[in-house]
């Protein structure tokens, strides 16, 4: 969440960014909640300080019948102010929930067509085979008996195919090691304060794109971003520890809730995928640095396979609510003469960090919240789409693309 101090001293800055992004905030009446609570909290601790004066004055002898009474009737306000307080704490948090992040000066404003291309890399071919097509003729991929299994967008990989999601993964986990990332295992499944402080969909959205386990607190994750946001809940960092980056593997579980009407064909948009996830925790003023060197580990990536691609600034209607900033990478899909997401990065600046508590020492004592920042390593069903797509051969075989060799044996052609 935003600080509700900055929300103060530029409600008309707050409330354009909500608008811009598509939220529907009303930042008066958040202010006014606020003034609310802040003037009963004001009478609650007036109270609590006049009854801790009279239990001071009944200490040592018997207490006059005019200073029980006090005390009992300050105690009676006091218990309506505080039921008073809960209702408008509850209310306070519920508005300071809807609002998102505001956005960095150099977002294109208007919607998903209003994203701006920043950069274009590799050739645009033409003329390949639909991936769907192309895999199941080599018998790699089985919807059919996903769907039989789980329900529709669930899948099996087999043979050569499942080793190529293997390769990739490898592949892309010891690139980003070596960029200097922290490798970590994830927890697949996040409680409700890690989820929403990540910035995801409360238990009981609708529109929201997760699973949420039914008598428990916990929600199936859609993304390692949740549960890597939450590593440093409720704790200080040092100055000096700064930056933090780490790469979470893990399955990713999703609804695809609101998908209607987008590119959903095969193993672009499914259930159930795995995913390598960058994380960075950094000082607010190294995040816009950190943003810019989390695009070019991506970069540098996929040029390392071979994929012709572009680079898009994300208009402020596309952004989700955490997002200051975010960067796709999408590849030129040659079966739809078209780009197509592949990768994305976001600067999260403090939004989730104030959620959830995690702030750093500076060297001279102070404290300040830390910012944070995402971005995909690699998406394996996706990259999987767009390696089928960029390198199949005429006669039905693959070729893998040189930097995968070694993790499939020394194989060139599958």
């Amino acid at each position: 969440m935003l600080d509700i101090r900055f929300i103060r001293e530029n409600p008309d800055l707050v409330q354009e960014a909500a608008r811009n992004k598509g939220y529907d905030v009303d930042i008066k009446e958040l202010l006014s909640a606020d003034e609310s609570r802040r003037e009963l909290q004001s009478k609650a601790d007036e109270l609590r300080t006049r009854r801790n004066e009279i239990s001071s004055q009944m200490k040592g002898g018997k207490p006059s019948p005019e200073l029980v009474e006090q005390g009992k009737q300050l105690k009676g306000e006091l218990a309506e102010i505080e039921d008073h307080l809960r209702v408008a704490d509850e209310a306070y948090a519920r508005q300071m929930q809807t609002v998102p992040n505001i956005i960095f000066d150099d977002v294109p404003l208007g919607g998903e067509e209003n994203s701006v291309e920043i950069k274009r890399v590799g050739d645009q071919p033409t003329g390949a085979k639909d991936h769907v097509d192309f895999a199941t003729a080599r018998d790699w991929l089985d919807f059919e008996r996903g769907a039989k299994v789980a329900g529709s967008k669930f899948y099996f990989l087999k043979g050569d195919l499942a080793l190529l999601e293997n390769a990739i993964t490898q592949f892309a986990l010891d690139f980003i090691t070596k960029k200097g990332f922290t490798y970590l295992t994830v927890p697949h499944m996040v409680n409700t304060r890690t989820a929403e402080g990540a910035g995801f969909a409360p238990r009981g959205d609708k529109e929201g794109n997760e699973y949420f386990i039914e008598g428990e607190d916990l929600t199936m994750i859609g993304t390692a971003e949740a549960p890597l946001t939450g590593y440093h809940a409720d704790e200080i960092l040092d100055e000096d520890k700064l930056p933090l980056c780490y790469v979470g593997y893990s399955p990713c579980y999703r609804k695809e809730a609101g998908t209607y009407g987008k590119h959903t064909r095969g193993l672009f948009r499914v259930h159930q995928f795995n995913k390598l996830e960058m994380y960075a925790f950094t000082l607010p003023e190294d995040s816009l640095m950190m943003h810019e060197k989390i695009l070019a580990i991506e970069e540098e990536l996929w040029q390392a396979i071979g994929i012709n691609y572009h680079v898009i600034n994300i208009a402020a209607g596309d952004l989700g609510a955490p997002a200051a900033k975010k960067y796709d990478i999408e590849y030129w899909s040659p079966v739809d003469g078209a780009y197509r997401e592949l990768t994305s990065c976001s600067n999260c600046t403090d939004f989730q960090t104030r959620n959830l508590n995690i702030r750093v020492r500076r060297k001279d004592g102070s404290i300040d919240t830390v910012h944070s920042l995402n971005g995909t390593a690699v998406s394996l069903a996706r990259s999987l789409v767009v390696i089928l797509e960029s390198f199949q051969n005429e006669d039905g075989t693959l070729r893998v693309p040189k930097v995968l060799q070694p993790y499939l044996g020394g194989r060139a052609v599958l």
